[in-house]
């Protein structure tokens, strides 16, 4: 309905209309007319009243005695009750749900006006796809799925204002749609222009921008956005909470044209759509949001109760990729992860297990990533160079809808209690991966632009994957030197797995049979436990486990943590530093997720002993210093191996005695044959006078000759 017609349907209306019967307007030759529709509206309030009293009276008495003036009316239960309605519902909603709140309003209850009613589970020929909303649709009630990527502030808006007409005395209604403030543009009895505003009436609006869901989109696809109009109690504090950027919703509501004002304030031939929501549901989409069944809840605890538990849930995490038992053991954790915890002095301790994965080309790391993001209900997958710093924490934007800055949340925001999968991350730009530290220590992502101060909650599990530095890795190399990523970002994950890709007889026959297999029989590897039957396991072990940990598994990491420590003192008195309190909150992490799985109330010391293994198991092929053979985390912590330390530190006692000595120009030969008195080889000594002049102790003022700064 264009506002013309609006406007002279209003007026015809009146305000002592007396819902005798349903109207629908027209243009014919540049006129408004009224087309009657043969549904007696009397009749509708009549059987709205009757389904509303038969089925959902008591739940009205509830909800107004809590404050809430709204009621949820499913529509399936409506079709079942009379089809007519149901179908004046999807044709003309806009009246029908007028029609269904004056019914409300008949009910013997103190200020019941002003009930709103809404609509949920409509059938499937309402459910469009956000890039499939066409002008067919307008005036229509539709629902559409996606992820809020922005959202406005809360603010009041005239959604209808009273005029009266000096000639008449006529009351004229007009509904506010437009941006701008709309007046009757005439009266019945003929007048034209300056009514008297009686009254107008206000709102709690508010504008959200809804995405479509990544996993529907095909290949090449950019995902369409479509603006959501929400007032009343869809703005209430609690329903705030499901529209937050990053939550996956389902909207229904009806689907509006909105003009576009051009720079010359003449209107557009174009227009853009809004919906206006009538209601707004969460879809599934955290473990902690999964529905579990009586009979789905029998199941898990009988799979619980399997002594091969363990074996089982690790052959269906990626039953298609060979071997990494290990790998997957570590990713089924993950999924799980530990008990967040937070004290009293409001310091948090993170549940959440991060794990990279560093390996060589083609050994199945972004098989994996995949794998995961599909089984976590929240899950997020990102590649490299196509992800910036803004994509994955959260940006500034122009908001174009309800003017001003909003704020638009990136991927580790949005997989909020869900999995972020970063792969390609050695690709990254330096300054994108900077983002991250603080979503992945603190979980929380702080922004301050364009007079925007917020603090956004990512509790993020996140699994990244990347290359070494020369694209494979060197056999006979240090492994913490070949990972291209900076100390401080690799010190944030809890297990680092390097995948070596080296050539083995045994093991590359039986996996080239494997892959051949797959190829030839797509299905022949299923997963033990299905992969649904899997996500509602996890999510079970999420929702109703939080185990505390025994003091035989504290005294059994506690014995651990000290047998590394005190390993790090070698005989030339190097202190390499094998373990530190980011491991031990690891291995506490661990042995939680451990006993989730086995949905045990406490962490035993079998728990603590399945984490130490997978610590240890890292430990030793990232953290193994050759010189000591002395597991050194400096290695990936810091980027200098405790012996390297103790040579920086001779060689800079070499530099200062030859100093006093010789004077300010020192020949490289001398420090070469000083060190070697000492045991510090000719390789290393140009290793440490590299580095030293690399940040900035030393420079070489001539060719042989070094010089202190």
């Amino acid at each position: 309905m264009n506002m013309d017609c609006q406007n002279f349907h209003q007026s015809r209306i009146g305000e002592n209309f007396d819902y005798s019967l349903f109207v629908a307007i027209k243009k014919v030759n540049g006129d408004c007319m009224e087309e009657l529709i043969k549904i007696d509206v009397t009749e509708q309030i009549k059987k709205f009243h009757e389904f509303i009293e038969s089925y959902y009276y008591q739940q009205i008495a509830e909800n107004f005695e809590k404050g809430n003036k709204f009621i949820v009316i499913d529509f399936a239960e409506l079709s079942k009750f009379d089809i007519d309605i149901a179908n004046a519902l999807l044709e003309m909603p806009e009246d029908t749900i007028r029609a269904a709140e004056l019914s409300i309003e008949q009910f013997d209850l103190e200020n019941i006006k002003g009930f709103r009613v809404r609509f949920t589970n409509l059938p499937e020929s309402q459910r469009i796809m956000i890039r499939n909303v066409r002008s067919q649709h307008i005036g229509k009630f539709i629902m559409v799925e996606g992820i809020v990527r922005q959202k406005s502030d809360v603010r009041p808006q005239v959604t209808a204002a009273k005029f009266e007409c000096p000639v008449c005395g006529n009351v004229i209604n007009v509904l506010q749609l437009d941006g701008s403030f709309k007046e009757p543009s005439r009266c019945g009895c003929g007048r034209k222009g300056k009514f008297m505003l009686l009254s107008k009436e206000l709102v709690d609006a508010q504008g959200i921008v809804l995405e479509e869901v990544p996993e529907s989109l095909e290949g090449g696809q950019q995902p369409k956005r479509i603006n959501i109009f929400l007032k009343d109690d869809l703005v209430s504090p609690l329903s705030e909470k499901r529209t937050n950027p990053g939550s996956k919703i389902g909207v229904v509501g009806v689907l509006k044209e909105v003009p576009i004002i051009l720079k010359s304030g003449s209107k557009s031939t174009r227009s853009d759509l809004m919906i206006e929501s009538n209601h707004i549901g969460s879809v599934e989409e955290t473990f902690y949001e999964m529905e579990i069944t009586k009979e789905e809840e029998q199941k898990i605890l009988e799979l619980s109760r399997d002594p091969n538990l363990y074996e089982r849930l690790i052959n269906s995490v990626a039953p298609s990729i060979y071997g990494y038992t290990k790998e997957k053991e570590a990713l089924l954790l993950q999924l799980v992860g530990g008990v967040r915890k937070v004290r009293k002095d409001l310091v948090v301790s993170r549940g959440d297990t991060h794990i990279l994965l560093v390996g060589d080309p083609g050994s199945g790391k972004s098989a994996l990533l995949k794998r995961i993001s599909a089984i976590a209900p929240k899950g997020r997958y990102v590649s490299g160079r196509g992800v910036s710093g803004a994509g994955l924490t959260a940006a500034v934007v122009r908001d174009e809808f309800l003017k001003g800055w909003s704020l638009e949340a990136g991927a580790l925001v949005l997989a909020s209690n869900g999995i972020c999968c970063i792969d390609e991350m050695d690709k990254m730009v330096p300054e994108d991966r900077a983002a991250m530290h603080e979503a992945l220590e603190q979980q929380t992502v702080s922004i301050s632009k364009a007079n925007i101060q917020a603090t956004l909650i990512s509790r993020t599990t996140v699994l990244a994957a990347a290359n070494p530095k020369f694209g494979r890795f060197d056999p006979y190399g240090i492994i913490a030197e070949q990972i291209n990523l900076p100390p401080t970002l690799i010190n944030r994950f809890d297990l680092i797995f390097p995948i070596k890709d080296l050539p083995d007889a045994a093991k590359d026959g039986i996996m080239a049979d494997h892959i051949l297999k797959l190829h030839q029989m797509p299905d022949l590897h299923e997963p033990e436990i299905p992969t649904e039957f899997l996500r509602k396991y996890i999510a079970y072990a999420k929702q109703k486990m939080l185990p505390s940990i025994t003091d035989e598994a504290l005294l059994e990491i506690k014995n651990f943590y000290l047998k590394m420590r005190s390993s790090g003192v070698t005989d030339e008195g190097i202190k390499t530093i094998p373990i530190s309190a980011r491991q031990l909150e690891a291995l506490v992490r661990l042995a939680e997720a451990s006993a989730k799985l086995r949905l045990s109330p406490e962490a035993t010391k079998k728990d603590a002993r399945r984490s130490i293994e997978l610590v240890e198991f890292c430990l030793i092929q990232v953290g193994l210093d050759r010189e000591t053979g002395k597991i050194d985390i400096d290695r990936i912590a810091t980027g200098i191996s405790a012996s390297q330390r103790s040579h920086i530190s001779i060689i800079k006692e070499i530099i200062n005695e030859l100093e006093n000595k010789i004077g300010k120009t020192i020949p490289i030969d001398d420090i070469i044959a000083e060190a070697k008195n000492k045991g510090v080889s000719e390789e290393n000594v140009e290793d440490v006078l590299e580095k030293l002049k690399r940040i900035g102790e030393i420079f070489e003022p001539r060719r042989g000759f070094l010089s202190k700064i």
